[in-house]
C-alpha cells in the first residue's frame, strides 16, 4: 500500500489546489464556515496580506483594495442615487414622446405655413410675452415651437407654444428648459439627478458622486485585471462565474460587469464634473486656457459690441425684439433662406433680433455626424453677418460638446439613451453587489488601517504629490478623501496602542 509522507499529506484546514483560486480576492474567512480560523481582532491590524509577488503593484495593491473599498461603501450611496435617477433620466426621452403627443405631433397637411404666421398665432395665444426664438418643425407630423419669455415664466426657462405647422393651430403650450427643450417630466428628472430638486447646494451630492467615480472604477479595475489569472482562466477575467450563491460568485459579477462598464463609467465621471459647481470651474478655466473655448457667432449690428456666451439658453434673451434698422425687419422666414444659402439647414432653431443684435440661425441636429453650423443674419437687410462652421471649432471644444451631448443622452439619439439606461442599471448592481460582499464578509476587514505607511517612501512621495494636485484640481475629492485619511490614520493609532496595551498585559 502507497503511502503519503506527512509535508504531502493535505490537513484538514489545507485549500484543495485543484479547486482552490490561489488569486482569490477574499482574504477574511466567513465566520459562519470558519471561526477556528477567523482573524484574532486584536492582531489582525498587525500586517495586511502578504502579496504573492513583488514589485510596484504588490506595495500598492493594499492601498488601492482598502480605497476601493472603504470608498465604496461611504461614496456608494450616492453613487446609487446618481444612477437611479440617471436611469430614469436616459428613459425620460421615450416617455416624453409619450406624455406629450398631442403638442408634438400634428396631422400632416398639404402645405407648411410661412414661419412668420406661426409665430403670430403664438403671439395671439400669449399676447403677455415675448418670442425670443422658433424651432421649425423638423419633419412632417411635427409642431412648430415658440418660445417666448414673460412675467410667468421662470428664470432660465422658456414656454415653449407648439404650432400645427399645416394650420397655424396653436396645440398647447409648456415649459421648456435647456438647449435640448426639455420639457416638464423630463426636467423634473434632470434635476432631479443633478441636485435631487435642492438648488445649489444639492449640486454638491452629483459632484461629490462624479469626483469618486473614477477613483472607484479604476481602484476597481486595476483590483480584478491584478488577479493574476493564467490564459486558461482568462474568461473568469470577462465572464461572471456561474455555480451556487456565494460571495465568490458575487465577487465574479461585480468584477466582471465592473470592466466591461469602466470605461462608460469614466466617461460620466469626467463630463459630469465639466458642469459641476468648483471641478466645473477649474476644467473651463483649463479649457480657456488651452484654447479649447466654445467659440461663437457674431451677430452684432453695426458697432454694437458682439456678446453672448457659448452656453446661453434661449432664457437668456428677456428683452423684447428690437426693430431693425430704419424701423424694417425683412422676417423670420427671410433670415432662414438667406442661412440655408450658406449651408446651415436642417434642423434648425432661430433667436429673433434683440439688444442691437441680429437673426442667430443655428443647426440643432447632435446626433453623430453632429450638423452644428450657424450664421447671423442682418434683420434690415437680410445678409448674412457672419457664420460658424462646427469643423473650424477647437478640438477640445468639439470633445466638449460631444462628451456632454453623449452624458445628456442626445448624441446617438435612442441608442444613446439605451447605452445610459444600461451605464445606470450597471452601476445600480454593482453598488449593491459591493454591499452583498461587504455583507457576507463582515466583521472580517479586508486590509488593516494604515495601509499607506506600507507603501515604499520612493513610491509614496510621487503619489502623494499627484493624489494632492487631483484634490486641489477637484475640491470635493480633496477634502473628502483627506477625512477619510485622517480617520484612517486615528484607526491605525488606536489599532496600535491595543496590540502594545494587549502585549504588555
Amino acid at each position: 500500500m502507497r503511502t503519503q509522507s506527512p509535508s504531502s499529506r493535505p490537513t484538514p484546514h489545507s485549500p484543495d489546489p485543484r479547486t482552490t483560486d490561489p488569486t482569490d480576492e477574499d482574504p477574511s474567512p466567513d465566520p459562519r464556515t470558519s471561526a477556528p480560523h477567523s482573524p484574532d481582532p486584536r492582531t489582525s491590524d498587525r500586517q495586511s496580506p502578504a502579496p504573492a509577488r513583488g514589485g510596484t503593484w504588490s506595495a500598492l495593491r493594499p492601498l488601492v483594495l482598502r480605497l476601493h473599498f472603504h470608498a465604496g461603501l461611504l461614496i456608494a450611496p450616492f453613487l446609487l442615487v446618481a444612477a437611479a435617477s440617471g436611469l430614469l433620466y436616459a428613459l425620460s426621452f421615450q416617455a416624453e414622446e409619450v406624455v406629450y403627443r398631442n403638442e408634438l405631433e400634428a396631422p400632416v397637411g398639404e402645405r407648411v405655413l410661412p414661419l412668420a404666421e406661426q409665430v403670430d398665432a403664438a403671439r395671439r395665444a400669449h399676447p403677455d410675452a415675448t418670442v425670443t426664438a422658433v424651432w421649425p418643425a423638423p419633419e412632417e407630423g411635427a409642431t412648430t415651437r415658440v418660445l417666448m419669455t414673460g412675467p410667468q415664466v421662470g428664470e432660465g426657462t422658456s414656454l415653449a407654444v407648439f404650432v400645427d405647422p399645416y394650420t397655424a393651430r396653436v396645440r398647447g403650450a409648456l415649459p421648456s428648459y435647456g438647449s435640448s427643450g426639455a420639457l416638464p417630466l423630463r426636467t423634473w428628472l434632470d434635476e432631479l439627478h443633478r441636485d435631487l430638486h435642492l438648488g445649489e447646494p444639492g449640486r454638491l451630492y452629483s459632484e461629490l458622486a462624479a469626483a469618486w467615480l473614477w477613483v472607484v472604477t479604476l481602484g476597481g479595475l486595476l483590483l480584478w485585471i491584478g488577479r493574476r489569472r493564467t490564459a486558461r482562466r482568462a474568461r473568469a477575467l470577462l465572464l461572471p462565474e456561474g455555480g451556487p450563491r456565494s460571495r465568490r460568485r458575487t465577487l465574479s459579477w461585480h468584477g466582471s460587469v465592473g470592466l466591461w462598464a469602466s470605461a462608460g463609467l469614466l466617461g460620466l465621471s469626467a463630463t459630469g464634473l465639466t458642469w459641476s459647481t468648483y471641478a466645473g470651474e477649474n476644467i473651463a478655466s483649463v479649457r480657456e486656457r488651452l484654447g479649447g473655448a466654445t467659440p461663437t457667432v457674431s451677430a452684432a449690428l453695426g458697432a454694437a459690441p458682439a456678446g453672448g456666451d457659448a452656453h446661453e439658453g434661449h432664457g437668456a434673451h428677456h428683452g423684447p425684439a428690437a426693430p431693425a434698422a430704419g424701423g424694417t425687419d425683412v422676417g423670420v422666414d427671410r433670415a432662414v433662406e438667406a442661412a440655408r444659402a450658406v449651408g446651415v439647414d436642417g434642423r434648425i432653431a432661430v433667436t429673433l433680433p434683440t439688444d442691437g443684435k441680429g437673426y442667430v440661425v443655428k443647426e440643432t441636429d447632435t446626433q453623430f455626424p453632429v450638423h452644428l453650423d450657424q450664421a447671423a443674419v442682418d434683420p434690415a437687410t437680410g445678409e448674412v453677418l457672419d457664420t460658424l462652421r462646427f469643423a473650424d471649432h477647437p478640438l477640445l471644444a468639439k470633445l466638449t460638446r460631444f462628451g456632454i451631448d453623449a452624458h445628456t443622452g442626445v448624441l446617438f439619439g435612442l441608442a444613446n439613451q439605451l447605452a445610459l439606461a444600461a451605464l445606470a442599471l450597471a452601476l445600480v448592481l454593482l453598488v449593491l453587489w459591493g454591499y452583498r460582499m461587504w455583507w457576507l464578509r463582515r466583521p472580517a476587514r479586508p486590509v488593516a488601517p494604515g495601509a499607506w505607511r506600507r507603501v515604499p517612501v520612493p513610491l509614496l512621495l510621487p503619489l502623494a504629490a499627484g493624489t494632492a494636485l487631483v484634490g486641489w484640481f477637484l475640491p470635493l475629492l480633496g477634502l473628502s478623501l483627506s477625512a477619510f485619511l485622517v480617520v484612517d490614520a486615528a484607526r491605525s493609532a488606536v489599532s496600535r496602542r491595543r496590540r502594545r496595551t494587549a502585549g504588555t498585559a
